[in-house]
This record gives C-alpha cells, structure tokens and sequence, in this order.
C-alpha cells in the first residue's frame, strides 16, 4: 500500500473532487459519516483519532487544519453517539 500523507479531509477532498468535480464541506463528510455501519464509524474514528495524536508545527496554516480536524471529530463523534443511543 502506499503511504499518504494526507490527512482525513484532504483525502476525502480528493476523492469527492475527482467524482464531483468540487471538495466536500465540513458538514457534508459528517453527514456522509452518518450512513456508515458502527463497526466502520468506529474503525474510522479511531484512524482519525490516531491522525490528531500526530505532532503539529506552529505553521499557521496547519493550525488552521488542526482547528478544522478537530471540529469534523467533535462532529462525528456527535453523530455516533446519536446513533449508538439510536442503537443503529
């Protein structure tokens, strides 16, 4: 497998630009989340968790990242725990 360095949402950027034609908001990847199974909301929630454990720099441009990866886990943790209590 080849290794990427890209992080969740430019991976998901990508992929959503080569099929649409233009990158995927914040919201519209939780709200795709919401359609995943539980054991893959959990796989991909621990994969994502394991991306924000990685060391930042002080660039002000990969803060900004950093600010927006974490708002797309508080979002789908939100969304997973609303589906755990759906028992989905």
């Amino acid at each position: 497998m080849i290794n990427d360095d890209r992080d969740f949402i430019e991976r998901a950027d990508s992929i959503t630009e080569n099929m649409y034609g233009q990158p995927m908001s914040i919201d519209r990847i939780a709200e795709s989340f919401a359609l995943y199974g539980l054991n893959k909301r959990v796989a991909a929630l621990e994969r994502f968790d394991g991306e924000l454990r990685d060391e930042i720099d002080g660039n002000p441009q990969t803060l900004r990242r950093r600010a927006q990866l974490m708002e797309l886990r508080r979002k789908m943790g939100s969304i997973d725990d609303a589906l755990r209590k759906a028992e989905r």
